[in-house]
């Protein structure tokens, strides 16, 4: 990018072209605003975000501890406070991203009021959410570049050389809050025409990475949820076709796919796959369905279907909602075959849904993924519908127990009692779960790392904790104990709430269209001014 002096030099020439006319137009402020808006459309979001993962993706191939995180945001604002959180403690964007989550759009965001994760809410409210999000990062620009551009004011007012370059250097050197979004397209929301007509929506909201599940779209069901169908392969690679089509036809060539397979825990299938030679993909798909050996023509009842599967005729088990049943204990295989199938066709990342945070057992399927496609990676749920403190201590004790050492003190089935916290097994546990995901980037090919709905749970209990005191006896002390004065003191910004919204910017804006007449907000009666 330019430089600020260099773009204010062209400015000026080009007004000073026009012989007058724009004689009203400071090209200062005219460049400060061009730096305050850089993103013109969400195509040019997209293509910058997509450079953004191809660049990430190869960091992490040649050094697994460059790993990526997000944290799934159900509002614009929560994505831009995350952001600007980032960069307070950080310095720095890089390797963090937001994840939009088809579950967050249907529980809080669907006209339809709260709904579960089953692809019932409307199909353009995750492309509108996108567009909020990027919304809400492209003001955090705005908002600190005008704070950047008030101090080159006060510098120049006192005089201060010294500040002046030194801020003039932040400016040049400012580093967005706009990052990449990993979108959640659900199953499609149909056939692959309509999963390519709603990517186009996605990308021309900015996103330049989308995760498509391996689910029938009319029976989607959550990934942590009983019942889920999955499709024959030909059909998913259609989808995955389909958004691979939306990225090339709007100029986003690295756009992402990220291909989720949800064969762990989904033992139903919608449809026999279409084969045509023993051992093809179909065959393969079909060779994990559950049946009946079939001996003669008197097994064979009306409505049967009868397929050859390894050599024998077998009648599929076939439910009375038409659905047909795979073999128990083959989910594993499963999701190792619908892995190498994406990564061969044409997606970037795979998504592998499991039950529980297992490093070991995450590791086993990715390194016989990896003896087809060495370069496989992950993007991995850090899901809050595990519960993670059970779990990792339900590890360590069995790992302990492998190792023979008495363990006695412990109830395996009731280790979430607070007893267990101070213990060493509790722990352990705490250390394995703050290690999780350092250990699952290096062991088990975890690319990228995210929650799904952790702001749907920190706004629940941050809410609840001040209902509790502002209605109980603390009163407005709730609040200013528990909310104000820890903003003031941990230097979150929106204690300027007035700031924050976009007050400051306004009030120079109407002093670039008005000059001396502005009638600006932030005069010394806006009680903002007591927090400094």
């Amino acid at each position: 990018m330019t430089g600020l002096l260099e773009e204010i030099q062209a400015l000026k020439h080009k007004r000073d072209a026009q012989n007058g006319k724009w004689d009203n137009i400071n090209p200062e402020h005219a460049a400060r605003m061009r730096r305050q808006n850089r993103f013109q459309t969400g195509l040019d979001i997209a293509r910058y975000t997509a450079a953004i993962m191809r660049d990430d993706m190869a960091a992490y191939d040649a050094d697994s501890a460059k790993y990526t995180q997000s944290l799934g945001c159900w509002h614009g604002f929560i994505g831009q406070q995350k952001m600007i959180s980032i960069k307070k403690h950080f310095n720095t964007t890089q390797r963090s991203y937001l994840y939009l989550s088809g579950w967050m759009v249907a529980a809080l965001r669907s006209e339809f009021g709260p709904l579960p994760d089953q692809s019932m809410h409307e199909k353009t409210s995750v492309a509108d959410l996108i567009e909020e999000l990027y919304t809400f990062l492209k003001q955090a620009d705005a908002w600190e570049l005008n704070h950047l551009f008030r101090d080159l004011d006060a510098a120049r007012e006192a005089g201060n050389d010294v500040q002046e370059k030194t801020l003039i250097r932040q400016v040049d050197e400012f580093e967005t809050h706009v990052v990449p979004i990993i979108a959640d397209i659900d199953a499609g929301f149909g056939n692959a025409e309509a999963t390519y007509l709603l990517a186009k929506k996605f990308i021309e909201a900015g996103a330049c990475c989308i995760q498509l599940e391996n689910q029938v779209s009319d029976e989607k069901q959550c990934g942590h949820q009983d019942g889920k169908v999955t499709v024959p392969h030909e059909d998913f690679i259609a989808k995955i076709n389909a958004v691979r089509y939306a990225f090339l036809e709007l100029g986003v060539d690295d756009g992402v796919i990220v291909a989720r397979t949800d064969s762990l825990g989904a033992g139903l299938t919608q449809k026999i796959a279409v084969t045509q030679e023993a051992g093809d993909l179909g065959d393969q798909y079909n060779s994990y369905l559950d049946g009946d050996t079939v001996t003669n023509a008197a097994d064979i009842s009306n409505g049967d279907v009868v397929i050859k599967q390894n050599g024998e005729l077998i009648k599929p088990k076939r439910l009375a909602s038409g659905l047909y049943q795979f073999k128990p204990g083959t989910g594993e295989d499963r999701v190792v075959l619908d892995c190498i199938t994406s990564l061969q066709n044409g997606a970037d990342l795979l998504w592998i849904e499991t039950e529980k945070p297992h490093v070991g057992q995450i590791a086993g399927m990715v390194n016989r993924i990896r003896e087809v496609c060495p370069d496989a990676k992950l993007v991995y749920n850090n899901s809050p519908s595990f519960n993670w403190t059970l779990s990792f201590r339900q590890q360590v004790f069995d790992v302990w127990q492998e190792d023979g050492k008495d363990m006695s003190a412990y109830e395996r089935s009731a280790l979430m009692d607070e007893k267990y916290d101070a213990t060493e097994l509790g722990q352990l546990a705490d250390e394995w779960t703050a290690n999780f995901q350092r250990d699952a980037a290096r062991d088990a090919g975890v690319f990228h790392h995210l929650i799904t709905l952790p702001t749907y749970h920190t706004a629940a209990l941050s809410t609840d904790n001040l209902a509790k005191g502002y209605f109980g006896k603390d009163g407005m002390l709730a609040y200013v104990a528990g909310v104000q004065r820890e903003e003031i003191r941990q230097g979150i910004a929106t204690v300027r709430h007035q700031d924050m919204a976009g007050s400051n910017i306004g009030d120079d804006h109407k002093e670039f269209f008005h000059g001396d007449a502005a009638l600006k907000a932030g005069g010394k009666d806006n009680t903002m001014n007591q927090f400094g």
